[in-house]
């Protein structure tokens, strides 16, 4: 009898060992955020005949499914708590509030937080958090309010959930309370005011905090290092986040620093000062992490950053970062962006696990090439594997399909629900405008639950690409009565209205307000400006504005040069050309050229356009293009010096289009060129034969210079191919009797 008794405590004493050290290893799994595995340990013990979870096995599980926000096995997790009466121990409540916080589920939380007998401080932080998290401040802020003891966790605590929330004044009111209080401020509440501090309109606020971060030591602290250099990145202060991570790699820096100094880079567009840091990573022995090779593939995403891409993706396999699933999404999309559309299908198919937003990738791969069909093929792989689409898979779907497709897939979004997402419905809109079906996009928007500015934008952008240029301007007023404040999008499509119509008086307006809401700094708002204003005929505003700009980018001297151009001053366009070379800031584009071409041609500046021409090739190294060639064309044309143009095109590296045969036979017609005529004729001939105009032409000018048989066997060939010439009309119409008297 005692050797039993015996034997039954050795084996319980073993058992409770073994149990010590599963609960040990669940938690280490948890620090190392290996939480799918600690769930696999807790199912070994659950499962087991001999162990049985205690409250610290619990405790633990329960805060790997609140990690992986995992409701649906925690739940399971909380009954078997109920059943094993370990409510009363505070650590497995707090697991549990943990869990149902960081799901958002704030009526759980509430349950259990009413269900502690002592809530202690951690109990309060969690009530507090999700509360703010889930939009409820004003509830998050009496509780606060009620607390007669409070410290830097409690403060944080809702200060961070309204940031997470998106409530900034409330947050920065917080903040401001805490420093006025008295109550010192630690890296959690730092880093969160500073992640608000990321609009341009915020930066001296973030600069004052930045200057309370030295002060108060907190520099040494690697989150408020990464959060100050997210701030400068955002408000694109390049030279101030490299002053920073010089500091910070002299006293405090690790991956994660040069991880946020990359991203920040490639979020800049500053791709090979992005590459420059990764390789300083490596050289200074810190291992690059998931997150480094996300953002250095992203900065590869170009056809000649191709090899660099490929050393890049080498060196993640060698790693061993091929399996990592976010790796090999960024992968695929940077193969997508160096027109490798191969390898990225190929990467999609060696990973072994592929998460939604894996398929969204390929989907997105297949969309960026307008290859519709393979794109329905992946989304119907996705519904094979079980797979559910979201709003990123309809809107690459949208981006790329037919008309018949984006019916079939309005379908599956009203099936599936997705309607109410405002990104899925403003996709709609947009391919239905494509097609100019706009009855359908017009129905989209007023189905609507969730109408948001891009929404108006679509709605306001289809009606102009679909010449339905009144009603654009209409929905533009109905847009501010319905309480939306137009960005720079918005502004510079209703100025396309206005220029389209054209409608001088609405682009005034239109000024006016952007005047009125401080937008007139806008360099996009001001080239459209310079445009609207010269297709409305007002070449003196559209100078105005041009002179009255501090910043100017290409487009605004394109802007201003074409504006000339379509007022026939030639010389003035050129002088402006003139200029944008002397300041030496901006370098000439394919687009300059053409426009400055364009505006020799109609003024009959033959010696300066050929000039501008080989300027092009000669100073700029650029080659140039048919639209060049064809303005140089029309250039000698014009002018009446066809056999140059002619010869022009026989030395162009690339056959001519019709767009340069138009040009020649116009030319040829003014000028009674019968053997230019005839051969550009010939040319258009064969790619419209069914087009009048061509055999009009070439018979007016056999019969210029006296060739009235070729001219009426072109008359006769018409007749033979059933060509009908377009008979004339005028938009004048006839004034009645009475009104003439």
């Amino acid at each position: 009898m005692g050797i039993s008794v015996g034997m039954k405590r050795l084996s319980m004493s073993s058992n409770s060992i073994e149990l010590l050290k599963l609960n040990s290893l669940i938690a280490k799994l948890n620090s190392s955020n290996q939480f799918s595995r600690a769930l696999q340990v807790f199912d070994e013990i659950h499962l087991s005949h001999h162990l049985k979870p205690d409250h610290y096995t619990l405790a633990t599980a329960l805060t790997a499914c609140a990690n992986l926000h995992d409701v649906s096995t925690g739940a399971q997790l909380h009954s078997l708590v109920v059943r094993c009466g370990f409510k009363a121990y505070p650590h497995v409540c707090n697991s549990l509030l943990s869990l149902y916080s960081k799901s958002n589920q704030l009526t759980s939380v509430i349950r259990v937080f009413s269900e502690i007998s002592s809530p202690d401080v951690y109990s309060w932080t969690t009530l507090l958090s999700a509360h703010a998290k889930c939009g409820r401040t004003d509830v998050a802020i009496q509780v606060f309010d009620r607390l007669p003891h409070k410290n830097i966790a409690m403060w944080n605590a809702v200060l961070t959930g309204c940031v997470e929330n998106g409530s900034n004044e409330i947050a920065f009111n917080m903040f401001w309370r805490m420093h006025l209080s008295g109550v010192g401020h630690d890296h959690y509440s730092l880093a969160s005011v500073l992640s608000l501090c990321c609009r341009p309109v915020m930066l001296d606020f973030g600069r004052l905090v930045h200057g309370l971060v030295v002060r108060t030591g907190f520099l040494s602290r690697v989150s408020v290092i990464n959060a100050i250099l997210t701030m400068y990145f955002n408000c694109e202060m390049v030279p101030d986040s490299y002053e920073l991570f010089e500091e910070a790699k002299a006293n405090t820096c690790n991956q994660i620093t040069y991880n946020a100094m990359i991203a920040g880079l490639v979020s800049c567009e500053k791709y090979l000062e992005a590459l420059i840091v990764f390789i300083e990573m490596q050289e200074a022995y810190f291992t690059p992490t998931e997150l480094t090779f996300v953002s250095v593939m992203s900065s590869c995403s170009s056809v000649k950053m191709l090899k660099l891409g490929q050393q890049v993706h080498s060196l993640a396999v060698k790693v061993g970062f091929e399996a990592y699933t976010s790796v090999s999404n960024a992968t695929m999309t940077m193969y997508s962006n160096c027109e490798d559309l191969s390898s990225a299908c190929l990467v999609f198919e060696m990973l072994q696990v592929k998460d939604l937003v894996s398929w969204n990738s390929i989907v997105a791969v297949y969309a960026q090439w307008n290859y519709s069909r393979s794109a329905v093929d992946v989304y119907l792989q996705m519904q094979i594997h079980g797979i559910a689409p979201d709003e990123f898979t309809v809107g690459s779907l949208l981006s790329c399909s037919v008309l018949e497709t984006t019916k079939m897939i309005q379908a599956l979004v009203t099936k599936t629900g997705l309607t109410s997402h405002a990104h899925v419905c403003n996709a709609l809109l947009s391919s239905y405008s494509k097609y100019g079906v706009i009855e359908h996009a017009r129905q989209v928007f007023v189905d609507m639950s969730c109408v948001n500015l891009i929404s108006w934008n679509s709605l306001i952008s289809a009606c102009l690409f679909n010449g339905l240029t009144i009603e654009g301007l209409q929905l533009f007023s109905k847009m501010l009565i319905s309480g939306f404040t137009p960005n720079e999008y918005t502004l510079s499509t209703v100025l396309s209205i206005c220029a389209a119509i054209p409608a001088l008086g609405s682009g005034k307006e239109v000024h006016g307000y952007i005047l009125r809401i401080g937008f007139d700094s806008e360099v996009s708002l001001c080239n459209a400006l310079i445009t609207t204003y010269a297709k409305c005929g007002n070449l003196k505003c559209s100078s105005k504005v041009f002179d009255g700009m501090t910043r100017r980018d290409v487009v605004t001297w394109n802007s201003m040069i074409a504006a000339y151009s379509q007022h026939g001053e030639g010389k003035r366009a050129i002088s402006c050309f003139k200029k944008m070379q002397e300041s030496g800031v901006l370098k000439p584009d394919e687009a300059t050229f053409t426009t400055v071409l364009s505006a020799c041609s109609h003024a009959g500046l033959v010696d300066q356009g050929l000039e501008i021409f080989s300027s092009m090739v000669e100073d700029y190294g650029m080659e140039p293009r048919m639209d060049q060639y064809c303005c140089i064309v029309d250039l000698l044309g014009r002018a009446g010096r066809l056999t140059e143009a002619y010869r022009l095109i026989n030395t162009m590296p690339f056959q001519a289009d019709s767009s340069i045969w138009w040009v020649v036979l116009s030319a040829c017609a003014a000028h009674g060129n019968v053997v230019i005529g005839t051969v550009a004729a010939k040319f258009l001939l064969e790619e419209e034969p069914n087009n009048s105009v061509i055999y009009v032409l070439l018979s007016n000018i056999y019969a210029a210079v006296g060739l009235w048989e070729d001219s009426a066997s072109m008359r006769e060939l018409m007749t033979k191919h059933g060509v009908m010439k377009q008979p004339g009309f005028s938009w004048i119409e006839p004034q009645k009797p009475s009104e003439c008297r």
